[in-house]
C-alpha cells in the first residue's frame, strides 16, 4: 500500500501493526563486526562490561572493539548445509583471560586466538573462549571460529522471523534486531561498527550476494562457485546481510555509484521499478540529506515470507516485488539509521521516523498528499485510542516495530519539530544530523540538542510530549 493508503487504513481500522517489521509497503511492513567482551564476573575482565542495551540484555558488550569480519561461507541448499569459518579482528579494552561472542548457530568444531587453540563452551546464545594466555589491555588480536550444520532463524513471537532463513533455492539473513547470531558469531551490539568480508560458495548456478561490492567476478571450481563481498564503511552486525538463490541481476549506476538489484525470476514481476526507482531515491537522498554514506546502493527481491522489507546496508532486501513508498523508505534509512544508528533499540524511532517522513516528503514533493495533511489525519485520532498508548522514544522491547508508536508518531515527532522550528533550520537539522553523526551512534538526546543549537529554541517540551509520553500531546507542536 502506499502512504496515503496507509495513513486511511489506519484511520478507518484504528488497528495497531503487530505483524512484520518494516517499512512502507504494507501496514505489515515494516563481513562482519564483532566486539569481544570479557564474561561478566570473569577473572581478568578488569572490571564489569558495559552496561548491556536493556532491551536486549545478553547481547553483546563494549570490553572489545571489533574493527573487521571475514566470513567464508560455504551452504548447499538441497541439506540446509552451513560450512563456516569466522575470523574477527579486534581490540582488547582491558585485560583478557576469557570473553564471549553472541552464537546460538550450529555447532563450533573448533577455535583459534592469534593462531593458538583456545578453549571454548556454549551456553544458550552466548560463546565463551579461553585464550591459551592473556590478552593484553589495548591489543589487537584474531579470533577464527570454525562451525559446521544448519542454521535455523529465530522465531520471536513479539519480533516474528530474523535471522538466517532458508528459502526454497538458497537463504537470506536477515538480522534486525538480534539474528546475526544465529549464523556467526559476533557481538551483537549496534554501538560496535566494524567493516566486513563475505566469501561465499554456493552450488554452481546459484548466485551469492552480500552487502557492499563485488571483489571480482565469482569463480567456479567444479560443481561450486564463490562470490566475494566487501563492505568498507562501518556496519553494525544487525544490518549485515546475505542473499543465496537464484537471481537475476542489474548493474547500473546512480551518478558513479554502482547500483546492483537483483530478483528472483521465478516470482511476480522483475527488478526493473526497484532499480530505477533505487538510482531515483538515492538522488533525491543526495538532494534533500546530503552525500550518499557508502560505496555502492541497490536492492533485493525474493520470496522469503516473512512479510517486510529491511533495510540492510547499502542494499536493501524485500519480501516480494516492492511499491514506491518502500523503496524510499529503505533508502532513506542508508542515511537514517545505517550511517547514523541509535546508541540503544529504545531510540529506534531514530531510523524509523526520518524514514517513514522521508515517504511524506517524496509524496508531498511529487503532488501527493503534503505531510502537514498526512500529519492532521492522524492528529484527528481520538486522545483514549490505542494510536497514542506506547512511548516513541521508548515503546518496550515487544513494542520495538510497533507501527503506530515508532514509524507513524515517530515522523509526527519530526513534523510537530518542522513547524515548531521553521522549515530552513529543519531541512538544516536533516542535513546535519546525517553528516555529524555519518557512521556513528546517537540519541534522541543528541537530536534534542542539536535541534536547540541550530533553532536556538527550546524543544525539550516538544521532545518530552511527543517521545517520551504515552499520551496524545496537549497540542500539535507539543
Amino acid at each position: 500500500m502506499t502512504t496515503w493508503k496507509r495513513i486511511r487504513h489506519h484511520l478507518t481500522r484504528k488497528t495497531r501493526r503487530t505483524t512484520g517489521r518494516h517499512g512502507a509497503a504494507a501496514l505489515g511492513l515494516a563481513c562482519v563486526m564483532v566486539v569481544f567482551t570479557a564474561a561478566p564476573g570473569s577473572a581478568g575482565s578488569g572490571g564489569p562490561p558495559a552496561a548491556p542495551d536493556p532491551y536486549f540484555p545478553l547481547a553483546g558488550n563494549q570490553g572489545y572493539d571489533v574493527d573487521h569480519y571475514d566470513l567464508d561461507l560455504d551452504f548447499t541448499p538441497a541439506t540446509d548445509l552451513l560450512v563456516a569459518r569466522a575470523a574477527i579482528k579486534a581490540e582488547a579494552r582491558r585485560d583478557l583471560t576469557r570473553f564471549t561472542l553472541d552464537f546460538s548457530g550450529p555447532a563450533v568444531e573448533r577455535v583459534v586466538v592469534d593462531g593458538r587453540s583456545a578453549a571454548f563452551s556454549r551456553d544458550g546464545q552466548e560463546l565463551t573462549i579461553v585464550p591459551a594466555g592473556k590478552i593484553r589491555a589495548g591489543r589487537d588480536f584474531t579470533v577464527t571460529v570454525w562451525y559446521r550444520g544448519t542454521a535455523a532463524p529465530i522465531d520471536d513471537p513479539a519480533l516474528g522471523v530474523y535471522g538466517w532463513i532458508n528459502t526454497d533455492d538458497g537463504a537470506v539473513a536477515l538480522n534486525e534486531p538480534d539474528g546475526a547470531r544465529s549464523w556467526y558469531p559476533v557481538n551483537d551490539d549496534v554501538r560496535d561498527k566494524a567493516t566486513y568480508t563475505f566469501r561465499i560458495t554456493a552450488p554452481a548456478g546459484l548466485t551469492a550476494l552480500a552487502n557492499g561490492e563485488p571483489q571480482g567476478k565469482p569463480r567456479t571450481v567444479g560443481d561450486r562457485t564463490t562470490a566475494v563481498w566487501s563492505m568498507r564503511k562501518p556496519m553494525s552486525s544487525y544490518l549485515s546481510m546475505v542473499a543465496i538463490g537464484r537471481f537475476t541481476v542489474t548493474d547500473g549506476r546512480v551518478g558513479r555509484l554502482p547500483n546492483i538489484t537483483a530478483y528472483d525470476p521465478t516470482g511476480d514481476g522483475d527488478d526493473a521499478a526497484l532499480h530505477r526507482t533505487t538510482a531515483d531515491a538515492v538522488r533525491w537522498g543526495q538532494e534533500r540529506i546530503g552525500r550518499y554514506p557508502f560505496d555502492s546502493t541497490g536492492g533485493i527481491i525474493d520470496r522469503i515470507d516473512v512479510g517486510y522489507a529491511l533495510e540492510t546496508q547499502a542494499r536493501p532486501v524485500y519480501d516480494g516485488e516492492p511499491d514506491e513508498a518502500t523503496i524510499v523508505h529503505e533508502i532513506a534509512h542508508q542515511w537514517y539509521g545505517n550511517s547514523v544508528t541509535p546508541k540503544t533499540w529504545a531510540d529506534l524511532w531514530l531510523n524509523e521516523g526520518f524514514a517513514t517522513y522521508a515517504e511524506w516528503l517524496w509524496q508531498e514533493e511529487r503532488g501527493g498528499p503534503t505531510a502537514q495533511s498526512v500529519f492532521d489525519q492522524l492528529w484527528a485520532t481520538p486522545a483514549t485510542d490505542d494510536f497514542w498508548h506506547l512511548k516513541t522514544a521508548d515503546p518496550g522491547r515487544g513494542e520495538l516495530f510497533n507501527y503506530n508508536a515508532v514509524y507513524l508518531r515517530g515522523a509526527m515527532a519530526l513534523h510537530a519539530l518542522r513547524t515548531t522550528i521553521g522549515d530552513r533550520d529543519f531541512f538544516t537539522l536533516l542535513k546535519v544530523w546525517a553528516d555529524k553523526y555519518r557512521y556513528d551512534n546517537a540519541d534522541t538526546r543528541d537530536l534534542m540538542n542539536l535541534a536547540r543549537a541550530i533553532s536556538h529554541d527550546n524543544v525539550k517540551p516538544l521532545f518530552d510530549a511527543w517521545l517520551y509520553t504515552a499520551a496524545k500531546p496537549a497540542t500539535p507542536q507539543g
